[in-house]
């Protein structure tokens, strides 16, 4: 019905059968109305009621309750807003006139339309085969006289033409794949020999370099291995965040807080109430126990279903932070958690979602700006009225050679969260804190923030293996790590580690920085270069509207 519908009206022995595409179809005895019935019976200058279009359907609008209208055979009344199906007929009661809807009969001259519109010829003859075989479908009835009338309307020259291009468009598409197929040969051939001459050139340049010059470079590049974790931590170490932030549990039926069984709501027996009787037969018949365990509920004084979690993440600039995406969202990763969210129909929620800075003693509130879907990565910010210049910016190298097996890698995180920071202080020091603090790891992190103690680990190591979609190396690292930076050896970050094998310290895998800069401007993130030539463009414009208002005014 979305592009019309076609009404057979009835009175007594006189029919007519009309097309209408109009949004908007009245019927009565209004002379105004799209169908107007004659008739000495009925009042003058009525609408009956009103065919609308909408979402697809046509629908019946504006009823007027004087006239009795009934739907169908059973003799329904008519409801406002009723959809109108094929087939459908609306009568009126008391009298012999009947609407059928998608049918078609000879004309009538006691029925007129005050409209433009007629039907079309394929129309007519499709409607009129589908009335003399009512079993036939009629949308395939109306299509198939729908293309014929079409293809009569297509002139050969024009089919000629289309089938003319579709020729020329395949043999260009043959064409072009023959001779992409023969460049790339000749490419193939043209590296294969390339490459013979690269292996020449190597054998003579080994033949003849120099052993001295080989052992100088070999040095300075034992000096830069050792000095880079040094010089990272040292320039880039107080952008690495700690993440800290609670979760709980709450219904998805009403929002409420999901939380363990009441133990006091429990219903004690009563002593003063008697024993039932039991036969000796049903003594010697176990009896299974009837009270189920009490799940999750939203009511009472139980206790909330709450986690705390941490992490690591890093500054990348405009207060964007890169993170994990397990960090962000660790219920996705704790199948008891998932478990108990599909019993009790909830879900989580995050009440708290801070970080912390190296030498900064406020946290930061921060915000869910993107998750990765298939990469375990996430893009969160913070106000960036708080930054300050103590919060440096760490420079990604999302460069396909920024990664290999061999090169050394340093990676900076706050693996096993406090208990790695505490570990840093004196042992009577850290016994101290943990008498004071220990109850509560929120605010141990608060007491070590305010006493400057929030500090990353760095360790180094190498690339051990890597694919596409991971990197695998043996820096050291432990849960609380995720997020951490993996910086390569140009001093720039090349991933971001997600994942520790605990069964071997040289699998440690991070997601390479290029799916962390794809996710960083989804989430609206301009690199320090954009934000630079942005900059002198509009220093450039500032400069050409001085220059023109200067010579304005001479």
């Amino acid at each position: 019905m979305a592009a019309g519908i076609i009404i057979h009206i009835s009175v007594g022995t006189e029919k007519r059968t009309e097309y209408f595409s109009e949004e908007r179809i009245s019927v009565g005895t209004d002379e105004n109305n799209d169908i107007q019935i004659h008739s000495n019976s009925l009042e003058p200058q009525e609408t009956w009621f009103e065919l609308e279009l909408s979402e697809g359907d046509y629908r019946i609008v504006n009823l007027n309750k004087s006239i009795k209208l009934t739907y169908n055979s059973n003799n329904q009344p008519v409801r406002r807003y009723v959809a109108i199906m094929d087939g459908d007929k609306i009568a009126v009661d008391l009298t012999d006139i009947v609407f059928s809807f998608f049918t078609l009969a000879s004309k009538s001259a006691l029925i007129t339309t005050h409209r433009d519109t007629h039907v079309a010829q394929f129309i007519e003859e499709a409607a009129l085969e589908s009335a003399v075989s009512p079993k036939r479908d009629d949308a395939k009835a109306f299509l198939r006289e729908f293309v014929r009338e079409l293809s009569r309307e297509i002139s050969w020259a024009t089919k000629l033409i289309v089938l003319v291009l579709v020729i020329s468009f395949l043999s260009g598409i043959l064409y072009l794949g023959f001779a992409f197929n023969k460049e790339l040969k000749t490419a193939r051939q043209q590296t294969e020999q390339q490459n013979e001459v690269v292996r020449k050139l190597e054998e003579k340049l080994n033949q003849t370099s120099d052993q001295i010059g080989n052992i100088k470079q070999s040095n300075q590049q034992v000096i830069d291995i050792f000095s880079l974790a040094p010089r990272l931590r040292s320039d880039y170490g107080n952008g690495i965040c700690l993440i800290v932030g609670v979760y709980d549990l709450v219904s998805k039926t009403n929002g409420k807080t999901l939380r363990y069984p009441d133990p006091q709501a429990a219903v004690q027996p009563d002593p003063y109430e008697p024993m039932p009787q039991t036969t000796p037969q049903e003594d010697q018949i176990p009896q299974a126990a009837t009270t189920a365990q009490p799940g999750l509920t939203t009511e009472g004084n139980g206790t909330p279903i709450e986690y705390d979690f941490i992490g690591t993440g890093f500054h990348v600039g405009g207060g964007y932070i890169i993170t994990n995406r397990h960090v962000l969202q660790p219920w996705g990763e704790d199948d008891l958690v998932k478990q108990m969210m599909r019993d009790s129909n909830g879900r989580a929620r995050i009440k708290r979602l801070v970080i912390y800075f190296p030498n900064i003693p406020q946290p930061f509130t921060l915000k869910v700006r993107q998750t990765g879907g298939r990469e375990d990565l996430a893009v969160a910010s913070f106000d960036t009225a708080l930054l300050t210049p103590e919060i440096p910016v760490l420079p990604l190298d999302a460069g396909s050679d920024a990664a290999a097996v061999g090169k050394t890698v340093v990676s900076m995180g706050y693996p096993n969260g406090p208990d790695r920071l505490l570990a840093m202080v004196d042992d009577a020091e850290a016994k101290s804190i943990n008498a004071r603090f220990g109850g509560s790891r929120q605010a141990l992190i608060t007491f070590l923030a305010q006493n400057r103690k929030i500090v990353p680990l760095t360790t180094q190591g190498s690339i051990t293996d890597l694919d596409q979609r991971r990197i695998v190396h043996d820096a050291k690292t432990a849960e609380g790590g995720s997020g951490a930076p993996l910086f390569g050896q140009t001093g720039k970050v090349i991933g971001v580690n997600f994942g520790v094998f605990t069964e071997s310290n040289a699998a440690n895998m991070a997601v390479p920085i290029r799916f962390a800069v794809e996710l960083l401007k989804q989430a609206g993130w301009k690199s320090p270069e954009e934000i630079q030539a942005a900059a002198q463009t509009t220093t450039t414009t500032n400069n050409a509207n001085s220059n023109t208002a200067v010579a304005e005014k001479k």
